[in-house]
């Protein structure tokens, strides 16, 4: 069997697993849920950049010296854990703008396996459906603790924490002032520097 180079090779309505999608060989990005294979949308525009640059920064100067580590995408972060069969029972990995890992444990050469501590998903016109409604739900069923959507464009952030299984929202932020994290309680990020040159 050739290898897969182009999405077009993929049967969209199969099922596919983990070690599947270490055998494609793509120039695009995407992800799997729960077997599904979704593309992620084209490059993202600068506005989204530069947030994922304002929110990356003080995250990762905070982190320095301590357990818990920042990753930025591409990055796989595998949300059902391998069993027996090992990456073939794996049928979930995503591709978070930001996430914060605390568990060491949770780390290897391939990226996250098992739940980060904190996701940070930045909206594009492309993607905000997937993030706000399918992601909400994926996120919140293999326990990601914290979980903030950022929209660039109208320049608010949601913050969501997981309480008896289930996301409440902490708050919504549309205006200067500090943005709390349950993750990092220490760590102060600001509205107005997370939005500052969008």
């Amino acid at each position: 069997m050739p290898p897969i180079t182009n999405l077009s090779q993929l049967d969209l309505t199969k099922t596919y697993t983990y070690a599947d999608y270490l055998t494609w060989q793509l120039d695009e990005f995407v992800e799997l849920i729960k077997g599904k294979v979704y593309q992620m949308s084209p490059a993202p525009r600068r506005r989204h950049q530069v947030t994922a640059r304002n929110l990356n920064t003080p995250i990762a100067l905070y982190l320095e010296g301590k357990q818990c580590e920042v990753y930025f995408a591409p990055f796989d972060v595998r949300l059902t854990t391998a069993g027996p069969n090992g990456d073939v029972q794996i049928t979930t990995v995503v591709q978070p703008d930001i996430c914060v890992i605390c568990d060491p444990a949770k780390l290897d050469d391939l990226g996250c396996l098992g739940a980060p501590d904190w996701i940070i998903e930045i909206l594009s016109p492309g993607t905000a459906a997937h993030d706000t409604r399918d992601k909400y739900d994926l996120y919140q069923e293999a326990g990601v603790s914290e979980y903030w959507i950022v929209s660039p464009l109208e320049k608010y952030v949601s913050v969501f924490v997981l309480r008896e299984q289930k996301y409440q929202l902490a708050g919504e932020f549309y205006a200067p002032g500090p943005i709390p994290t349950q993750t990092l309680p220490e760590l102060e990020i600001l509205w107005e520097k997370v939005f500052a040159g969008v």
